[in-house]
């Protein structure tokens, strides 16, 4: 099985590039997603984010207050250095866990989904890394787009993550996504990943 990693600012587009590796066979891992499920359902990594950062981040019915933790990892980067150290530990564990089931399954490839697939050690377990990138404005307005917000705050969005020069020098292939012609960014990354998971190489 091949194991790709997908990574990229938001508003790349790594949505439609994900559903181009579904459509070919590959099991498609959210790391966003597995991090939500796990702040409910992971014990030791509830009691570990709760030895951290105190028993108030989590609310009288047991949810993770998200902004209160938010609020003290913001601009500290020591306290985020903790949140992530906990948090990738245990999403590295759980993506490594549905990696096995999906080859003991039979799947041609996996798609491990990340903002964090360098920083958190993912990478390391894909066979190939690929960066979805596009300029920042053309970001801005698909941020804007999607999720009905002003030009103000998605350039904060936008402007708060890595740029697209930090993803596209770190992974092994890039997918540009500048244009409006989804059919193009999927026939782009067709053609990326079907020698990739037919052969297992470029």
């Amino acid at each position: 099985m091949t194991v790709i990693g997908i990574t990229g600012p938001t508003g790349a587009g790594k949505t439609t590039v994900l559903r181009v590796l579904e459509g070919m066979g590959a099991l498609v891992l959210d790391c966003d997603a597995l991090y939500h499920r796990l702040t409910e359902t992971c014990r030791p990594m509830r009691r570990a984010l709760r030895t951290a950062f105190g028993p108030d981040i989590f609310g009288p019915d047991g949810a993770l207050r998200r902004k209160q933790l938010g609020a003290i990892v913001f601009d500290d980067p020591q306290a985020l250095a903790r949140l992530e150290a906990i948090t990738h530990r245990y999403i590295r564990r759980a993506v490594r866990r549905q990696l096995a089931r999906a080859a003991r399954a039979g799947r041609p490839a996996a798609a491990v989904d990340a903002i964090a697939l360098l920083e958190s050690g993912l990478g390391r377990d894909c066979d190939v890394t690929v960066a979805v990138v596009a300029s920042e404005q053309v970001r801005v307005k698909r941020i804007m787009a999607r999720e009905g917000i002003d030009e103000g705050y998605a350039r904060l969005r936008a402007t708060a993550q890595k740029g697209e020069e930090y993803f596209a020098q770190r992974c092994d292939y890039v997918l540009r996504n500048d244009g409006d012609d989804q059919a193009q960014l999927e026939a782009q990354a067709r053609a990326l990943f079907e020698p990739i998971i037919n052969k297992g190489e470029v």
